[in-house]
């Protein structure tokens, strides 16, 4: 695909070819995420970071990648700090925001509303989330991370095992994920969620239509067997009716230092999205991991800020600028990457 000027809405846009440049321009990305270096390719410009659900790693991450670049972030966090408030339509908040803005990432509750923002607007939208539906920088970080990890352990994901586990059926980062590896070959997913909460048959059918071995399970223990990756995802209460719906699921499947060794192959990759629920009644994902070496799961945030920076590299043209206005750090930095 073209990226210059492109909005970044779904995970249908890419194909593999595609998916590989955004890798190799985050892997060069490394020496400004990590401090080494900074970049003044983005001097000037402006991020409209709109956000309408809470968020604390995509809005952040987003901000901080474009401010690495060199870039000035301006954004909104809550709808009850917006004119949506007083009426206004996403038409109109898109016709404005886009003229202060030389790029927009949004997040919104609603299905489909920020590919409605983005008709709008009029410079690129990266979507950051919207509802239930996808969340394509995530899956792109994810499927980045996995690479990375499976790099690392001399394997590859064509022809990995992975399992989702937890709320599928809400999850918009499994059902990006998922859609993004029908790009790759010969993979089996098990899928472990309460029956109520199994990822939707529609993703499930793309993916046995493309080869790929799909089995679903309520059986934690069993599902995990022969993984190369588990991916564990929270129940998303925000979808839910009331909490007392979610509080039915909640619980229900946890990974711990125990249940790991017992069921998971030694080089089994943990990742999760985050925010884990780590509240004593859901704890999907125990602390007593936190140390483990294949936890991957602030790899994964770290891995966030690479490949948010590609895609504002190559949407506003400036990738093979980045390193023209490199120069070195002037301040101290901890070794937080080593």
């Amino acid at each position: 695909m073209d990226f210059r000027g492109a909005h970044i809405i779904s995970v249908k846009q890419f194909e593999r070819a595609d998916i590989d440049r955004i890798f190799q321009v985050a892997d060069s990305m490394e020496p400004y995420a990590h401090r080494k270096k900074v970049s003044k390719a983005l001097d000037g410009a402006i991020l409209g970071n709109m956000f309408f659900e809470p968020s604390t790693r995509t809005r952040m991450s987003f901000g901080c990648a474009f401010n690495l670049l060199g870039g000035h972030v301006r954004e909104t966090t809550d709808v009850k700090s917006s004119s949506i408030t007083k009426g206004e339509s996403l038409y109109d908040t898109a016709r404005v925001i886009s003229g202060y803005s030389d790029v927009i990432v949004m997040r919104h509750p609603q299905v489909g509303s920020v590919a409605d923002f983005a008709k709008a607007s009029r410079v690129p939208v990266i979507n950051g989330g919207d509802g239930s539906n996808e969340h394509p920088s995530q899956a792109l970080l994810d499927l980045y991370t996995i690479k990375k990890e499976l790099h690392s352990k001399n394997r590859e994901i064509d022809g990995m095992h992975i399992a989702m586990v937890g709320d599928l059926r809400h999850g918009r980062t499994v059902h990006s994920l998922s859609q993004l590896l029908l790009l790759y070959n010969s993979i089996k997913f098990t899928l472990i969620s309460p029956r109520e909460l199994r990822m939707p048959v529609s993703i499930v059918s793309e993916l046995q239509a493309a080869g790929h071995e799909v089995v679903a399970t309520e059986n934690m223990e069993a599902g995990l067997h022969d993984n190369d990756t588990v991916y564990l995802t929270r129940i998303q209460e925000e979808r839910f009716a009331s909490k007392l719906e979610a509080d039915i699921y909640r619980g229900r499947f946890r990974l711990n230092q125990a249940i790991y060794t017992l069921n998971c192959q030694p080089n089994t990759v943990i990742m999760h999205p985050l925010p884990r629920d780590s509240r004593r009644d859901a704890n999907e994902l125990d602390n007593d991991l936190n140390q483990h070496p294949n936890l991957a799961i602030f790899r994964q945030t770290d891995n966030g800020v690479l490949v948010r920076m590609a895609l504002f590299a190559l949407i506003l043209g400036v990738a093979d600028k980045v390193n023209q206005t490199a120069s070195t750090v002037s301040w101290y930095i901890e070794s937080r990457f080593d």
